[in-house]
């Protein structure tokens, strides 16, 4: 027996995918399409290990999911794979749709067929475990009480609202089928690995590289911040011992504005990798246009993670944002093999040369 992750290629896939492997001998297939953000050298450290296949395909592929489910004798599907970045998703709101919404039924299809026709023990420990966004539930005024499970579906972007689809269609299938899911909604994640367009590594490799540091409107936006092994942690629990067709929030309590955001990852800088010039890294800071229906504040509350699964996150903002930025440093020909010339290009487009 083993466990599909589709999107393991991904950030917080292969984290997730790495994590697995180091806390266990269970084995891990991978489905991945690797698209722009899919990079098989995150996976690099478990390349040859006999626990890890990787299958390279798209969720959307029926035929491809149904056959891995079967061969590997799959009791449990954890599904990552999606577009992810807002900003792409404003431009071209079309993949967001065939991959988030399409993949995520297609996928469930399979799945059902797969579960379906298992045993009766198999069939019962079988699990579908749907990662989610905190976008989902749109944006929070400054004093409003954090998102709970119960909060509103408001999505605000293509991409929200293509992963409140998704996670419309985990529930239903549940509800229509007896599908045994559960879904996980996070907030912002970050640590090792994760593809330079998003905030955090994009600031280190621009401050690095003497680039602007592009900030959105007025640098006031919230969010609520969680390292990426602290949320593969909540996953595994979840998986563990979640409740059927539950919904549950993982956050790391650890709200801060993109300014703060900023600011810490250049002080820190500062002191690590200090600017060649002297000064610092602050000053390459530069204010951009807010883009269109940027959310003003999300905030997770994972009251029931705590109460219900025992889980707390181990890291705080400080210590898991130091880690990313000596990672980031120590890891210079991961930052090179994915900063191709595309990768230029789309930076370009969005904040201009």
């Amino acid at each position: 027996m083993a466990i599909l992750v589709t999107g393991g290629a991904g950030f917080i896939g292969s984290n997730f995918v790495l994590e697995w492997l180091g806390c266990g001998s269970e084995p891990v297939v991978v489905l991945d399409k690797l698209t722009y953000a899919g990079n098989l050298e995150n996976l690099a450290a478990i390349r040859g290990d006999e626990r890890f296949t990787f299958a390279h395909g798209d969720i959307a592929d029926q035929a491809r999911v149904a056959g891995l489910l079967r061969e590997h004798a799959i009791r449990a599907v954890v599904n990552f794979a999606a577009e992810s970045h807002v900003d792409r998703s404003i431009h071209g709101p079309a993949e967001f749709i065939q991959t988030n919404v399409v993949g995520t039924l297609q996928l469930l299809e399979a799945v059902r067929a797969f579960w379906g026709g298992l045993p009766a023990g198999p069939k019962e420990a079988f699990r579908f475990l749907h990662v989610s966004t905190d976008e989902v539930y749109g944006s929070l005024g400054a004093d409003d009480p954090a998102f709970t499970e119960e909060h509103l579906y408001q999505p605000n972007s293509p991409y929200s609202a293509s992963k409140a689809a998704s996670d419309h269609l985990v529930r239903a299938y549940h509800h229509t089928y007896g599908l045994p899911v559960l879904t996980t909604n996070c907030s912002n994640n970050y640590g090792p690995y994760h593809f330079p367009e998003k905030l955090v590594p994009l600031m280190i490799l621009n401050a690095l590289g003497g680039k602007a540091l592009p900030v959105y409107g007025d640098g006031r936006n919230v969010r609520d911040w969680l390292y990426v092994t602290d949320h593969c942690s909540a996953i595994r629990r979840v998986l563990e011992a979640g409740q059927l067709g539950r919904t549950y929030n993982i956050g790391g309590r650890n709200e801060k504005t993109n300014l703060e955001v900023v600011q810490t990852l250049c002080s820190i800088l500062d002191a690590v990798s200090p600017r060649a010039g002297g000064g610092s890294y602050w000053e390459q800071v530069q204010f951009v246009k807010d883009r269109p229906g940027h959310d003003r504040r999300y905030a997770i509350d994972a009251s029931r993670m705590e109460n219900e699964l025992g889980w707390l996150p181990s890291e705080t903002f400080e210590t898991g944002i130091r880690k990313t930025v000596e990672w980031y440093l120590a890891n210079p020909e991961w930052v090179l093999g994915v900063t191709s010339g595309a990768y230029r290009d789309w930076v370009d487009k969005q904040y201009g040369s």
